[in-house]
């Protein structure tokens, strides 16, 4: 296994941690203030954020002139499907349960090697549809605790499930001719813009809000978007997107988590059932790279 493997596949894991205990920001969030406002100032907030790591490794990640017309579109594309996921996100939570949100949206587990086997001709190897299955399988049994019923906000949760699979997908590709600092502040910007710019349309009397949940703006600007999608773009330079999409589905685990440390919320038994299939899944998609470490090892003398 080489070492590079091994410490995406560790970012990624960190990821689910980081955007796990988010959750708790975001659920504070809802309640107070409106959606665009608050996923514009945090997007934005999290591109500030790195702008001096970008002049540090010596890219000014505002030379939008320096990018090629395919860097510059790709950044558009990705900066506007972030806008998207997380406002078909937050509009299906209007009309549906916080479980119905969580299992739909996990959907893209498996819809990534579906998409990839279709759309690009890459086909996944077996293990990881098995673990797609089980990711799947875990997430509504921790979602919903074993009872799902449909409603009209669940076809927003889906449509953002297909478009959060084809941002992970698109950043496996982006990552591979553009930098990462200057992709991550690229995209934050093209996605806290577009968000601001609705807000000020529909959300005119919403800017008050803001003082009373100040924090939960920094701490997801801070570390779910500066933090967590820039760490998700160095990782995924070397861990394909089927892979990444079910270390990241440990997301749900660790909102769970934080969510019975924080909010006092308590789990099922079939909860704590997919809360393990999530992890089995995890660790068989990894099955592969863990034979091959063994396989690598030198024999000691």
């Amino acid at each position: 296994m080489k070492i590079e493997r091994f410490k995406a596949d560790l970012s990624l894991l960190v990821v689910a941690v980081v955007w796990g205990s988010a959750f708790v920001a975001q659920r504070v969030a809802a309640e107070n203030i409106g959606v665009f406002l608050f996923n514009g100032l945090r997007f934005l907030l999290g591109a500030l954020i790195l702008l001096p790591l970008t002049r540090r490794r010596g890219s000014n990640a505002l030379s939008l002139g320096r990018l090629s017309r395919k860097q510059f579109l790709g950044i558009i594309l990705l900066g506007s499907l972030l806008f998207t996921a997380a406002a078909f996100q937050q509009f299906g939570l209007q009309f549906t349960t916080a479980g119905n949100a969580g299992f739909v949206t996990g959907l893209y587990v498996v819809l990534i090697p579906l998409m990839l086997a279709l759309g690009w001709h890459q086909p996944s190897r077996p293990s990881i549809w098995i673990a797609s299955f089980l990711a799947v399988i875990g997430l509504f049994f921790l979602s919903t605790g074993g009872s799902l019923s449909i409603n009209s906000g669940d076809l927003f949760e889906l449509a953002g499930a297909f478009v959060w699979a084809f941002h992970v997908i698109l950043i496996g590709k982006l990552v591979q001719y553009i930098d990462v600092p200057r992709l991550a502040v690229g995209q934050y910007l093209v996605c806290g813009v577009i968000n601001l710019a609705v807000s000020l349309s529909i959300e005119a009397n919403s800017l008050g809000s803001v003082a009373a949940v100040w924090w939960t703006v920094v701490y997801t600007g801070l570390f779910s978007i500066g933090l967590g999608y820039t760490l998700q773009a160095v990782a995924q330079k070397v861990a394909p997107p089927a892979d990444a999409a079910i270390i990241l589905s440990m997301e749900a685990v660790f909102a769970a988590f934080f969510g019975w440390l924080l909010l006092r919320e308590r789990l099922s038994v079939l909860q704590l059932l997919g809360c393990g299939l999530i992890l089995f899944g995890m660790l068989l998609a990894q099955a592969p790279i863990l034979a091959q470490a063994r396989a690598e090892k030198p024999e000691v003398l």
